[in-house]
């Protein structure tokens, strides 16, 4: 199968060549997934899904041009491959667009131990989430249940160039999810835990899970509205990670060329307080967002893009490098109908030394932030305003529930006044431990 789809992927490029493309490059990418839902014990949805894409990119000079089909008959590629030159000779130019100079490539990968070859029966993803919602039902005060869903996908990634590059990679991903509702009437408030790994050994345990999620949703009840002030704020943990997922966004290559980031002319310059450090590794072993090589066939490897404290890199593929003058990093990413943009892999904010409590500890009077609403992360201006929910933080403890509040704040302030926790955990390809944030603007009554 793997030299089947190497071959066929060589045929487009040669293809493309011949018809008058000076550069081509085809990936293909093959995702398989299976799904399954309960709710009160029985099976409310179940889903296979496969879908099987090819993408061909040509660049006829430097005009570019993508196309993409389901269809993997050899007798419909020359077909595909008119189309995408045709294409290619009618757009504009693009002076950085172009494949990796051949010295650039990866010429071998390790083992990142991506797939795990162990596939459940469907029987068995039913039984993980009926035992979750079941664990969440039997927690005092939960009264009803939106659902759980266990789930597994694998998908297989190839990619050849006229640069001389060909590589392919297996991952396989499966997740455990529940939400639970507690209290009555209009008084409910609802909630959820989830995990995902790579390999199903590594989730969490779906009793654990659930009652996790039952007592999360009967701490929840009978939230107040606080008034208006600054104060300190501390995000939880597994909600963390939005903040870091904020930063990259505004350190993206494209971003930045663009001059849509409000970090743009950053570089060199402290972007959080000293000593803490913004890490993306895409060689993590069984990481959700690890890769092999990246999507133009460059090597990955670990990078601090912020050290202690200073912002030391973008994130960048060969076009947004090409623009800023700058080396790759071996950060692009692609569909199968898209051309390579730049994304991080696995990026997480290192860890602290005080705990979670410590952090807390330290604030008279804020906000514990355990839900955000809405999207609110304007990274052309910097500016960042949601909704939320939570518990006030009284004496250095987490008191009573609270909802229906905004936070805000100026995202060049709020990253600088960022402090971590040492609870690091990783949950997702963006990890943070708890954050605390010296002041944001809490809108209340």
């Amino acid at each position: 199968m793997t030299n089947d789809v190497l071959n066929f992927l060589g045929d487009l490029v040669r293809e493309a060549r011949a018809q008058g493309a000076d550069e081509a490059d085809a990936v293909d990418i093959d995702s398989r997934s299976l799904e399954a839902t309960v709710r009160f014990g029985k099976i409310e949805h179940m889903e296979r899904s496969e879908l099987r894409k090819t993408g061909l990119r040509v660049l006829v000079g430097r005009r570019q041009a993508v196309v993409a089909s389901a269809d993997r008959q050899r007798e419909t590629a020359a077909a595909l491959v008119e189309r995408a030159v045709a294409m290619a000779r009618a757009a504009p130019e693009d002076p950085h667009a172009g494949l990796a100079d051949p010295s650039l490539l990866a010429a071998d990968w390790p083992d990142l131990d991506l797939y795990d070859a162990e596939v459940p029966a469907s029987e068995e993803f039913v039984r993980k989430a009926a035992e979750a919602e079941a664990a969440a039902l039997d927690v005092p005060g939960v009264t009803n249940s939106e659902g759980a869903g266990a789930g597994r996908t694998e998908t297989h990634v190839a990619l050849v160039s006229s640069n001389g590059f060909a590589g392919n990679y297996r991952r396989s991903g499966c997740g455990l999810s529940v939400s639970v509702l507690a209290g009555e009437g209009t008084a409910m408030e609802s909630e959820y835990d989830w995990s995902q790994a790579v390999h199903a050994s590594d989730l969490s345990e779906p009793a654990a899970l659930g009652r996790n999620a039952g007592e999360r949703a009967v701490r929840r009840l009978g939230p107040v509205k606080p008034e208006t002030a600054v104060m300190p704020v501390v995000f939880e943990q597994r909600l963390a990670g939005r903040l870091v997922g904020a930063l990259a966004g505004a350190i993206n290559g494209a971003a930045v060329a663009r001059g849509t980031s409000f970090l743009k002319d950053a570089m060199g310059e402290a972007v959080l307080k000293d000593g803490m450090a913004l890490i993306d590794d895409p060689g993590r072993r069984r990481g959700p967002g690890s890769r092999p090589f990246d999507a133009e066939g460059l090597p990955c490897a670990r990078r601090a893009l912020v050290e202690n404290g200073v912002l030391r890199s973008w994130l960048l593929d060969l076009r947004s490098a090409r623009q800023l003058g700058l080396p790759p990093t071996g950060n692009a990413a692609r569909s199968a109908g898209s051309a390579p943009g730049p994304a991080s892999s696995n990026l997480y904010l290192e860890p602290g030394r005080m705990s979670p409590d410590e952090l807390i500890g330290e604030i008279e009077s804020g906000l514990f932030v355990t839900s955000v609403m809405g999207p609110g992360v304007d990274l052309v201006a910097g500016r960042y305003s949601q909704g939320a929910a939570g518990f006030a933080i009284r004496g250095g403890k987490v008191a009573e529930p609270v909802n229906e509040v905004t936070i805000a704040g100026d995202l060049r302030d709020m990253l600088r006044g960022i402090d971590a926790a040492d609870d690091l955990i990783f949950r997702s390809s963006v990890n943070a431990p708890t954050l605390r944030i010296d002041a944001m603007t809490v809108g209340g009554r």
